[in-house]
C-alpha cells in the first residue's frame, strides 16, 4: 500500500488540547470488522462488549518528565533537549533531541536549572537533531533521576500549544503505569479509571501486561511513498511468562483478547511462537505493521483516532480493514469525534 492512501483532511479544531473530564467519559467508537458497522458510545461502555475470562492487553511502561529546557554555555541561549532513551547508565550517556539544532555542537556544555542542577556536554551527533549528550553528575542514580524529575516537563505532544501542568502529570500517564522507560504515554491505556478496572475485574476480565517504552519512532513521519521502505525505530519490549500465560490460555478456550493500544499490539506481535502462541521476551521491535498483516494472538483492540498518514492509523487499518478504518475515520471527522493524545477511543471487534 502506499502512504497516499492514508491521507485523509482533519481540522485542527479536532485535536485534543485537553484530556476529557473524566478519563472513562471519552466518546468511543465501536467498529464492527465483520460489518463495518459503527456504534457510537462512552468509554465505560466498554464493558458491555467483554465477559468473563476475556483478556485486556495493558501497555504498563510509565512515561518520564523527558522535556528539558537548558542554556547554552557563553550565549546562555535557551535549549530544548528532549531525553529519547538512556545509553548507558554509568555515563550517564543519553540519546536526546535538540532544539534550536544548528546551535548545538560537539563539545558544548548545556546547564540545567537555576542552579545548575544538572550539566551536560555533547559528545556526538547521531541526526540532524539528535544528538548523544553526558551529564557530568556525580550523584546516585536516584539522585539523578530526582533532579530530572525536578527540571523536567510531562512531554506532551508538539501540537498541544500550552505549557504542561500539575494535571498533565498524573493525566498523560495510565492508572496502571509501572515501569519509567517512556517519552510518550501508551494512550489507548489512558482511558481506563480506577472503577472502570474495578468493574472490569468483576464482571471476570482478566488483565495481561506488557511493557513497550514507547519512542518517538512510533511518531516519526513516514516520508516514503512505498510503505515497504520506511524503518521503524527500534523499542525496547518486556513480556514475562506469567501474562504469556494469560493471554495463552485464552487463545486456548477462543475468548475474546483485546490489546488495549498499537504499542500492546505491536510488543505482542513481536513475540509470536511458531504455533501462534505468546512468547515471554525481553527485546528490541522494529516491527511496521501495515496492510496486509495477519494478526495471530488479539482479535480485538481499543486505540485512539489518530493523524493523517501517520504509522498508528496504518496498523489500525491493518487490523480493522482499510475501507472499514477510513470510512471510521470520516464518520469521526463528521461527528467531530477528538483526535489523538488526549483525544477519543475506537474500539474493533
Amino acid at each position: 500500500m502506499k502512504l497516499s492512501q492514508f491521507k485523509f483532511n482533519l481540522p485542527d479544531s479536532l485535536l485534543a488540547n485537553d484530556p476529557a473530564e473524566e478519563r472513562d467519559e471519552a466518546r468511543l467508537m465501536v467498529l464492527h470488522k465483520d460489518t463495518g458497522k459503527i456504534e457510537h458510545k462512552i468509554f465505560k461502555d466498554v464493558l458491555n462488549y467483554f465477559d468473563d475470562k476475556d483478556v485486556m492487553i495493558l501497555n504498563n511502561t510509565k512515561v518520564f518528565p523527558a522535556r528539558l529546557y537548558g542554556n547554552k554555555e557563553k550565549t546562555g541561549a535557551t535549549i530544548e533537549v528532549f531525553l529519547l532513551r538512556e545509553l548507558n547508565k554509568e555515563l550517564r550517556l543519553w540519546d536526546v533531541l535538540v532544539d534550536p539544532a544548528r546551535k548545538i555542537r560537539v563539545g558544548n556544555k548545556l546547564y540545567f536549572g537555576d542552579d545548575d542542577l544538572l550539566v551536560a556536554e555533547v559528545v556526538d551527533n547521531t541526526t540532524s537533531r539528535g544528538r548523544t549528550i553526558r551529564f557530568l553528575f556525580d550523584g546516585t542514580d536516584e539522585e539523578f533521576r530526582r533532579n530530572v524529575e525536578i527540571l523536567g516537563e510531562t512531554p506532551l505532544p508538539k501540537y498541544i500549544k500550552r505549557k504542561a501542568t500539575e494535571k498533565d502529570k498524573e493525566r498523560y500517564q495510565t492508572i496502571f503505569a509501572k515501569h519509567e522507560g517512556a517519552v510518550a504515554a501508551p494512550t489507548a491505556g489512558l482511558h481506563f479509571s480506577r472503577e472502570l478496572m474495578k468493574r472490569l475485574e468483576l464482571k471476570g476480565i482478566e488483565f495481561a501486561e506488557v511493557t513497550l517504552h514507547v519512542g518517538l519512532g512510533t511518531f516519526r513521519q513516514v516520508e516514503v511513498e512505498d510503505l515497504t521502505k520506511h524503518k521503524m525505530d527500534s523499542e525496547q519490549f518486556i513480556i514475562e511468562q506469567k501474562d504469556a500465560d494469560i493471554v495463552n490460555k485464552a487463545i486456548d478456550e477462543k475468548r475474546r483478547i483485546c490489546a488495549v493500544g498499537t504499542t500492546s499490539m505491536r510488543a505482542i506481535e513481536s513475540a509470536v511462537s511458531a504455533n501462534k502462541t505468546l512468547k515471554a521476551a525481553n527485546d528490541w521491535t522494529s516491527k511496521f505493521i501495515f496492510p496486509p498483516y495477519d494478526f495471530s494472538i488479539a482479535n480485538s483492540m481499543i486505540t485512539n483516532f489518530h493523524t493523517s498518514e501517520s504509522t498508528l492509523l496504518m496498523m489500525v487499518s491493518a487490523f480493522g480493514g482499510y475501507e472499514n478504518v477510513m470510512n471510521a475515520y470520516e464518520v469521526a471527522v463528521k461527528e467531530k469525534y477528538r483526535f489523538y493524545s488526549y483525544g477519543d477511543a475506537m474500539l474493533i471487534i
